[in-house]
């Protein structure tokens, strides 16, 4: 039934598109003749966060044949109306509506899903809000701010039995899951080692002022369940990825993608053992996470892997400013962070390499994977769908964020972990635990 239902819709939109060709009904697109063959087929979402990559989902989204975005919610009305008339020439014939607080849009019972990609400290409590309406959720990595948060998701998506789909992109990817694969029928013998990393050539953020809130930006529900601080001038829309208290350093922020490749590759769960060493190096000023970073993690399956961060060193790692590499019995393999891999022997040799058809950057910071993200959206839909298994469903999500969280919190307590690799947790350290979770604005605390 699936099957006939998907070579229906394909053979319609085939043929609605000769018809836009031929000239019929000029200001309709293909998306709006496949909107009124299959409107029982379409998923009806809603965005809270369209500046920069949430507008890149927005289009990304709105242009699926079996997707409508109705809502777009964001506290920066700028950021609203620029999406919405991005909109306006991707989806016609469907009216946007805009809200500046997203908790409106969940009490519509238009809205099957919302899209997730505010700041770090909102995409737990937002996630959580959305399923407990009734909506299906795809959230942006990282799938949580602190640990406590990405435990409590995991909970309630077995309590309200809606889907939870994490931006781990590479987990649809095509040529990735193939060598995924591959190092799972044992293509370089037993993997002992991998590593991940990211660098890039960021500028220094400056000594915030405070200044009177822009007049477009809504700050109270900016920080949202954020204990409150006063508005500077270096905060919005981007700099707040360097602030603990809301934003969780370039581990979570671009670590999450490759030491999930790592623990997928390698077959893992929970660490026993974590350590990182850097710090903020290249500059004074108020960025407070580290600017270099290298992360270690030792797993009781007798291996190791380690991600290093160099935002402001851009030189390449293995010829790419982002990756993962996988050390193995009998050769390795590099995956350079976009749909492609190369296996080598132990003689440095090249045995085999699967090039992508589209190339990735990783600094592109809206868009850095392109076309290929419709992949996880149709994964994403597929699930809603049929039930079809999520590639990146929030138990693996929460399992990679915790990675890079455990990384964060060994940083800031300045020294090594002990983890009970059952469940993640910390163990005999109240110095550390203090991260485990996070103190809330009064009223905002996440509760299932």
């Amino acid at each position: 039934m699936e099957n006939s239902r998907r070579d229906f819709i394909k053979k319609s939109l085939a043929g609605t598109a000769m018809v836009v060709a031929g000239g019929i009904l000029p200001g309709f697109s293909a998306k709006s003749y496949g909107r009124i063959l299959g409107s029982n087929e379409t998923i009806r979402v809603s965005m809270m966060g369209v500046n920069a990559r949430g507008s890149a989902l927005a289009q990304t989204f709105s242009q699926q044949t079996n997707c409508d975005v109705l809502h777009v919610c964001d506290v920066d009305s700028q950021a609203i109306e620029k999406c919405r008339k991005m909109l306006e020439g991707v989806q016609q014939g469907v009216q946007t509506t805009a809200f500046g607080d997203f908790r409106k849009s969940l009490e519509s019972k238009d809205i099957d899903a919302m899209v997730i990609a505010a700041p770090d400290h909102w995409h737990a409590p937002a996630a959580l809000l959305a399923i407990q309406a009734g909506k299906h959720v795809y959230v942006e990595k990282p799938c949580s701010h602190n640990p406590n948060e990405g435990e409590i998701l995991e909970k309630a998506s077995l309590r309200y039995g809606k889907a939870i789909q994490m931006g781990n992109q590479r987990r649809s990817y095509p040529n990735v899951i193939q060598g995924i694969q591959e190092l799972k029928n044992g293509v370089i013998g037993r993997v002992y080692f991998g590593k991940g990393w990211y660098t890039n050539n960021r500028t220094s953020i400056g000594i915030g002022k405070e200044i009177a809130v822009p007049e477009w930006l809504n700050w109270d529900l900016w920080q949202g369940p954020a204990p409150r601080r006063a508005y500077k001038d270096n905060i919005v829309h981007y700099n707040w990825h360097w602030r603990w208290h809301w934003g969780t350093g370039e581990a979570l922020n671009n670590g999450t993608h490759m030491i999930d490749l790592l623990r997928w590759g390698m077959g893992v769960d929970f660490p026993v053992r974590v350590s990182s060493n850097g710090g903020r190096f290249n500059g004074q000023d108020d960025w407070e996470t580290p600017d270099t970073q290298v992360i270690s993690l030792d797993f009781k399956e007798n291996l190791s892997m380690t991600w290093e961060g160099r935002s402001c060193n851009g030189k390449y790692i293995e010829g790419s400013s982002v990756g993962a590499m996988f050390y193995g019995e009998k050769g390795s393999m590099l995956m350079d962070g976009g749909n492609s891999y190369t296996i080598f022997g132990l003689d440095n040799k090249v045995i085999k390499e699967v090039k992508p058809e589209q190339k990735i950057d990783a600094r592109n910071l809206a868009n850095p994977s392109g076309n290929l993200d419709v992949i996880h959206v149709q994964n994403f839909f597929d699930n809603i769908y049929t039930k079809a298994t999520l590639n990146a469903d929030i138990h693996s999500g929460h399992r990679s964020t915790l990675l890079m969280q455990l990384g964060n919190i060994a940083q800031r307590v300045g020294h090594s972990l002990e983890i009970n690799p059952e469940n993640g947790h910390i163990l005999n350290d109240k110095d550390a635990l203090k991260y485990w979770s996070r103190s809330y604005e009064k009223g905002w605390e996440m509760k299932l």
